[in-house]
């Protein structure tokens, strides 16, 4: 993916973070296995964990990438190939030669590590955390911990020193991010360009579908498409296309490189918005572009994400929607029953970057999170710095259960005007999602030009109803 002498650089930064304070430390990062479906052979697509290949650089399962601190080795272990893989998969590269392509000349077999860490026993090995059942129980296995410890007892230290170095993209790492980005923007085109009032949800994901695959990607994650934009991660695609609602598309694309982007729009199922919709998604755009407008290195997320809410919040409250002063509106949470979500979150390899560190780690570098309704689901509260990448995603929702919740044990009541949000029980739930960098302390979106305002988005659809 990168030269060998990238994947060098990479461990000689996470050895120098450690090597000011710890002796007699090993760090063992863990690759992923195959992951089977139904039978030991039948597998999904396989998947690395991308700390693994962010230092290691193999895209094959089974590996283990271990650094010792003390004596400044690195060193893969992992299954080779054997005559019965050959068959069935053709020619395959050795483990030694292709760990040589990323810069080790030590490797070995998993029994080997086993004899490599009894030898070692007596200094820390420090591992991240876990998320698949069988790396828990082969960590296990090699450090003699119960599942209960190893998935307790991960190291705190290395998920700092990944984070703060994983967060700040290259700009060769920016350079795949942003590729992965054009694919997604493609997907979205293509949807936007599709859908017509008759159709299945699942029909509009198989077009999205034909881009991924046609560009030799797989999914950042699984694909929304919903028709109840008011489910904020609707996985479900059998809903039929009806006029007068809206089509919420949240995809991404993620390239060989093993980087991703993470997109979503909001249109409407009919060629053009009604009246009422397009009123809510222009509340939507402007909040998005009073966030575009603030980025830049030196300002917290948190405050992006507090100035976007104040912006939707006072956009309903044009429409009666929200009554009261804005700044106690903001600061009692108020807006959170519209956006009950975070502004955004870091994105890289994983689309939600090192999420399985911890949030707090990864989005706050220890800071401590809110607890407020809406504000505690905000991923990334830090500093913006040049280097990081994110994404900005603020979204209109009109949840009827979270409504009845809110009217029933008068949350906020004073603040609110149930009987105006009553008349929006119906409509469902808009976002709109780009990906950013900070480059020279500002902010740049990554990517094509994506349609976003009402008249960008209607020339799109009117493609749709004019094949």
């Amino acid at each position: 993916m990168f030269s060998k002498e990238t994947y060098i650089e990479r461990r000689k930064k996470l050895k120098e973070g450690f090597k000011k304070e710890k002796k007699s430390s090993l760090i063992l990062i863990t690759g992923n296995g195959e992951a089977s479906m139904d039978y030991l052979d039948n597998t999904y697509d396989f998947k690395q964990d991308s700390s693994f290949r962010y230092y290691f650089g193999i895209d094959r399962a089974d590996m283990f990438g271990l650094i010792d601190l003390d004596n400044d080795k690195d060193y893969i272990f992992g299954y080779d190939y054997t005559i019965s893989d050959v068959i069935w998969m053709g020619s395959q590269i050795s483990l030694k030669n292709e760990a040589i392509n990323f810069g080790i000349e030590n490797t070995g077999s998993y029994n080997d590590l086993k004899i490599f860490l009894e030898n070692n026993n007596d200094k820390q090995v420090h591992y991240q955390p876990q998320y698949r059942g069988d790396n828990i129980i082969t960590l296990g296995e090699l450090l003699d911990k119960t599942s209960y410890e190893i998935k307790n007892e991960s190291s705190e230290e290395l998920c700092y020193a990944i984070a703060n170095q994983r967060n700040y993209k290259s700009p060769e790492e920016i350079e795949k991010i942003e590729a992965a980005v054009n694919i997604t923007h493609a997907m979205h085109l293509k949807a936007m360009q599709t859908a017509k009032v008759g159709m299945k949800e699942y029909e509009v994901t198989a077009k999205i579908q034909e881009i991924v695959l046609g560009n030799h990607c797989t999914n950042s994650f699984p694909t929304i498409c919903s028709t109840n934009g008011q489910t904020l991660h609707n996985h479900y695609h059998g809903n039929t296309l009806e006029s007068g609602r809206m089509l919420l598309i949240d995809c991404g694309a993620k390239s060989d490189s093993g980087y991703c982007g993470d997109m979503t729009t909001t249109f409407p199922v009919d060629p053009k918005f009604t009246p009422k919709q397009a009123v809510i998604y222009n509340i939507l755009i402007d909040a998005y572009d009073h966030a575009e407008s603030i980025l830049k290195a030196g300002i917290t997320y948190k405050e992006v994400h507090l100035a976007t809410c104040f912006k939707i919040a006072e956009g309903l409250q044009s429409l009666g929607l929200i009554v009261g002063d804005l700044d106690e509106v903001v600061t009692n949470g108020v807006h959170a029953l519209f956006m009950p979500h975070g502004l955004g979150h870091m994105m890289g390899m994983d689309v939600h970057d090192m999420e399985n560190f911890g949030e707090v780690i990864v989005g706050y570098n220890g800071e401590e999170k809110s607890t407020q309704f809406g504000l505690s689901s905000l991923r990334m509260g830090r500093v913006l710095e040049d280097g990081f990448v994110f994404t900005v995603e603020p979204g209109i929702y009109f949840i009827p259960e979270l409504i009845k919740k809110w009217k029933d044990e008068g949350i906020n009541s004073k603040f609110l005007n149930f009987e105006k949000i009553e008349e929006y029980l119906n409509f469902g739930g808009m976002r709109y999602e780009g990906d950013y960098v900070i480059e020279n302390g500002r902010s740049r979106r990554l990517g094509l030009k994506m349609p976003k305002t009402v008249e960008e988005i209607e020339a799109e659809r009117a493609k749709a109803y004019t094949k």
